[in-house]
């Protein structure tokens, strides 16, 4: 197959490969509005989509297959070694925004407790409320009243199971070392 064929494709899928470069570029433009991490994924974009550039670049001029080969694999690796590094570079920049971001948190340490407290109490009481209905049934109303006392107690029971559970979470919220929260 003659050399221009492929070099041709290379040439396409690079210029439609510009909705990909043209936003990297204006990253590496904007310099220090950008993060360091995204302006190194945009020049690992830039170096892929450059690399494919110069294959199709090579093969145009005719050279052999095994140098178009070294180049693509070079310029692989070089975009590679950066995409990498932007990654790396992410996530230290989430630690450390994570890090600045601690003192603001929307509750005082160990919040979470009462959400595992409220969601224990409201189990508990679709428990206790399936388990009064079960009892119920299984007791085989015949009059009306009875199946009345089937549906109402077993919603009494959750109803009052979310009270506790409600009035648990806010206690456990405000009384959390001995600090009222939220501070007034």
């Amino acid at each position: 197959m003659a050399h221009t064929v492929p070099a041709t494709g290379a040439a396409l899928v690079t210029a439609a490969g510009c909705v990909w470069y043209l936003p990297a570029l204006a990253d590496l433009r904007a310099g220090a509005d950008r993060p360091v991490s995204r302006r190194t994924a945009a020049a690992a974009c830039l170096a892929g989509w450059s690399t494919a550039a110069v294959v199709a670049a090579v093969l145009f001029a005719g050279v052999v297959w095994q140098t178009a080969c070294l180049v693509a694999v070079a310029g692989a690796a070089v975009a590679a070694v950066l995409r990498i590094r932007a990654a790396a570079q992410h996530r230290q920049e989430m630690r450390e925004i994570a890090r600045h971001w601690a003192p603001l948190a929307p509750g005082p340490p160990g919040h979470g407790h009462s959400r595992h407290a409220f969601a224990a109490l409201v189990a508990c009481g679709l428990a206790a409320a399936v388990a009064t209905a079960a009892l119920l049934v299984a007791a085989d109303p015949e009059d009306g009243g009875d199946w009345l006392m089937t549906a109402t107690a077993p919603a009494a029971v959750v109803g009052l199971t979310l009270a506790i559970a409600a009035t648990r979470t806010r206690t456990a919220r405000r009384t959390l070392a001995g600090r009222t929260w939220p501070p007034r």
